[in-house]
């Protein structure tokens, strides 16, 4: 293997030395944050946006995956509904819609979000996504969710086809993870979903339960720009403030700024590059304390090579969690069968009875093909094993938290920059202090 060339970044360049109680969070809340998410102050991205997100201004965020955006955007909202009086209650409907591109994701963001409702337990969260008994999430949309995380295309059908489903009071709409979710083809879901739920003034829930009249906030995430996300910021967005953007490499005309549809291909912004706003390569800092590997090998020797890696690393480590990431869901599916039922006599003998599994650790696999229950499973599993492997399509790489990955394996490589540094950034430890850096490896 040839290492290659590390990026310095000190931990005062990531996180801010500022307190959330001074970003203007309840001081509950600020507790919830520390003893149940581990946050004892906020990261670069949660300083900028949260007290922008306090004051009701539309918001476009262009962070990398794993900066702590979802408590970006959680916290103010919590922090405004536990705040009314007299209470909110299920009755009053849905007043924050959170979307999401994957299963995973939605999981991940519902999680977070109960952990932080847990002293406002008269707020309500709540999930729906595509894969579950849509009779038991009409039933709890007809009872009431204060926050909705879902996914596109289900949280669509609800709108269309659950009477009971109340959403009069929203006044906040967020895109998690936006790119991703345009990736995936749900463009025209967003545009029927923005149809549908309108983006006039609305009335909602003020003191005194006075109805006052309350313009909806949009928050737009993203760890990339391109023109379709371009396209969204200007549909669902009225004039945002822009955070984690170098002005300096936007166009000094923003009226200038081309947007396409969420259909469009990139063509647009081949022709015309220098007017749609973009991150690039540049803008992805590397931690000091990543250490980055590829390995070139023959087309016929990858496996082997695979093989001695995995095999190497879980024997020279007690406690050691791996993630490998594969280009299809039949490649993810091929190496688990593999993997799960490979056994090698270490002693090369032929009696049987010697012979044992390859890895001694549990494995799993993920991709989009796989039964919800199957997923859901793998997702809650890898989390608190001490002693695993991942094979996974990219499916893991956006947005999804697995602690203590001392490991990242790219046995296909990803088709862009970008995609290479999601699928590992996320799994960086997010606090004052790395406890386990990854080791990055990439085949060639």
């Amino acid at each position: 293997m040839i290492k290659m060339s590390k990026k310095k970044e000190t931990v005062k360049e990531i996180f801010a030395s500022c307190s959330f109680s001074s970003l203007g969070l309840h001081s509950t809340l600020c507790d919830q944050l520390r003893e149940r998410l581990g946050f004892e102050a906020p990261t670069k991205v949660q300083a900028q946006a949260i007290p922008v997100i306090l004051s009701g201004r539309h918001v476009l965020v262009n962070a990398a995956t794993g900066t702590g955006k979802t408590v970006a955007y959680l916290a103010p909202i919590i922090n405004h509904l536990q705040s009314y009086s007299p209470r909110i209650d299920r009755s009053s409907g849905t007043f924050a819609l959170v979307l999401v591109p994957t299963r995973e994701l939605c999981l991940q963001v519902y999680e977070i979000l109960h952990k932080l409702l847990h002293r406002f337990h008269w707020i309500v969260p709540g999930y729906v996504m595509g894969g579950e008994n849509r009779s038991k999430e009409k039933a709890r949309l007809r009872k009431g969710i204060s926050i909705l995380v879902a996914t596109p295309g289900r949280l669509l059908d609800h709108l269309k086809h659950t009477s009971s489903f109340l959403h009069t009071n929203l006044r906040w709409i967020i895109f998690d993870e936006a790119d991703r979710i345009l990736e995936l083809g749900f463009g025209k879901e967003i545009e029927e979903i923005l149809d549908i739920l309108g983006s006039r003034n609305i009335g909602s829930i003020g003191e005194g339960n006075e109805v006052s009249n309350v313009k909806r906030q949009n928050l737009l995430l993203s760890a990339t720009l391109n023109e379709k996300v371009n396209h969204l910021a200007k549909i669902s967005l009225e004039t945002p403030v822009l955070i984690g953007l170098d002005e300096k490499k936007l166009p000094e005309d923003k009226s200038h700024v081309r947007f396409g549809s969420l259909e469009s291909d990139v063509k647009e912004e081949v022709e015309h590059p220098s007017t749609t706003m973009r991150s690039t390569t540049e803008d992805f800092k590397l931690p000091a304390q990543l250490v980055q590997r590829y390995v070139k090998v023959p087309c016929g020797s990858r496996l082997a090579v695979l093989l001695s890696i995995l095999k190497h690393l879980f024997d020279t480590e007690v406690s050691q969690k791996l993630v490998v990431f594969f280009s299809t869901c039949d490649a993810v599916d091929f190496h688990y069968s593999l993997l799960s039922e490979f056994q090698w006599s270490p002693h090369s003998q032929p009696d049987m009875e010697l012979k044992q599994l390859f890895l001694r650790c549990k494995t799993f696999r993920l991709h989009g093909n796989m039964k919800q229950e199957d997923r859901r499973t793998t997702f809650g599993a890898f989390k608190t094993e001490k002693k695993a492997l991942l094979l996974s399509t990219d499916v893991a790489a956006r947005g999804l938290d697995f602690p203590k990955v001392k490991c990242i394996i790219q046995y296909d490589s990803a088709g862009e920059a970008t995609e290479y540094v999601h699928r590992y950034l996320k799994h960086l430890p997010v606090g004052n202090f790395y406890f386990n850096i990854p080791l990055i490896v990439c085949f060639l």
